[in-house]
């Protein structure tokens, strides 16, 4: 692809994890009598891995990028076949979850945390073919999930009051579908005619999908904040997705930009494309300074205690979607004053993967321990 090779560093989303703070804490116990209780988000480990990762390369740090890569596959592994077993030893609540306001959308990580996997093989290794069938199943899964999750959940006679039942997490959804612009534009942009068209289109259509899926989406979630009374524990580390939904949506629209010069109707897009992606940018850039302040109230002011929970790789994966972002979208838009940006956030995510993979292992360990043999 030439010099438009090293500018794909970018894969998605995206995210997210458990909607609830007792799924979450409950989620931490990987042990086998925990499964049951596993988060239906704990794929935001492998988003949260793979976009740090992808930024690692674009910033210059291969073998960073490399090492996380490999372990983002092994991550990825475990959690098919952990989600696997639960749902065979505990169909009643894996399914459950899935219809439920509360934890329902984090099972949208799964998708995004696939498509995440699949840019990494596109970018860091060149493997079209592992790339795409991780793409297809992207795909099936966000076909059925996001249909079959909203259908129930619009359908289901008992359902919670807005300020139980829609948090950050609901964004998920966002997330996962811009996700799959993002790996339907790194895949087009490596592959000829005429499947270079199809794929851009595809890209396009999620991108513009995932834009009217988060006004919706956020604007109950604004009104929810602003109108009902927010506890600290309302405030679960998922809200940080207000911010990366727009981030990984600056980063598909970046990527069409790019890709504009192979497909017409891109390039007769071109002014709407920079428009909605600088939008999405700005107002990914907004919600920075109102999360830190929310964080602040949360755990300086009303003293929450800070321990690991799988809900915090919610707040990981936007941080490093915002560097990724950031570097492309100043690819995309030629600024030529914006390099000292996404840098400062890729050490920012990289710190805060660390804290978290950390809590990961110490909360592993300690479940390990409390293993008692028959």
């Amino acid at each position: 692809m030439g010099n438009q090779e090293t500018e794909w560093a970018l894969p998605v989303p995206s995210a997210a994890h458990d909607c609830s703070v007792q799924a979450g804490g409950a989620a931490s116990n990987l042990a086998p009598d925990g499964l049951e209780g596993l988060s239906p988000a704990y794929f935001g480990l492998v988003m949260a891995t793979g976009i740090v990762s992808l930024a690692g390369a674009m910033m210059g740090y291969p073998r960073l990028a490399r090492a996380l890569f490999y372990l983002n596959i092994l991550q990825y592994g475990v959690l098919c076949v952990l989600y696997a077993i639960r749902a065979w030893r505990y169909p009643r609540r894996f399914f459950g979850d899935m219809v439920t306001h509360a934890t329902g959308p984090g099972y949208f990580t799964i998708i995004a945390g696939t498509g995440v996997l699949g840019s990494q093989f596109i970018v860091l290794t060149g493997d079209l073919y592992a790339g795409f069938a991780l793409w297809l199943v992207a795909v099936l899964l966000w076909g059925v999930l996001v249909y079959a999750i909203f259908a129930v959940l619009t359908v289901k006679a008992n359902k919670p009051a807005l300020d139980r039942g829609i948090n950050g997490g609901w964004l998920l959804a966002v997330v996962a579908t811009q996700a799959l612009a993002v790996s339907s534009a790194l895949l087009a942009a490596q592959i000829g005619q005429p499947y270079r068209l199809q794929l851009n289109l595809v890209a396009l259509s999620m991108w513009l999908w995932g834009g009217m899926l988060y006004i919706w989406i956020m604007a109950l979630i604004f009104y929810r904040y602003t109108f009902f009374a927010l506890s600290p524990s309302d405030l679960a580390p998922p809200y940080w997705i207000n911010m990366g939904a727009m981030a990984i949506s600056t980063l598909a629209g970046s990527l069409l930009i790019l890709n504009a010069q192979d497909a017409p109707y891109l390039m007769s897009l071109l002014p709407f494309l920079k428009g909605f992606t600088m939008l999405y940018w700005a107002t990914g850039t907004w919600w920075i300074p109102m999360l830190l302040l929310l964080g602040l109230w949360r755990y300086g002011y009303n003293r929450f205690p800070f321990k690991y929970d799988p809900l915090y790789w919610g707040a990981v994966f936007p941080l490093g979607m915002y560097a990724a972002c950031t570097w492309q979208l100043e690819h995309a838009m030629a600024f030529g004053f914006e390099t000292g940006l996404p840098r400062v956030f890729f050490y920012i995510a990289l710190g805060a993967w660390i804290i978290t993979f950390c809590g990961l292992l110490r909360s592993a360990l300690r479940s390990v321990r409390h293993i008692r043999p028959s």
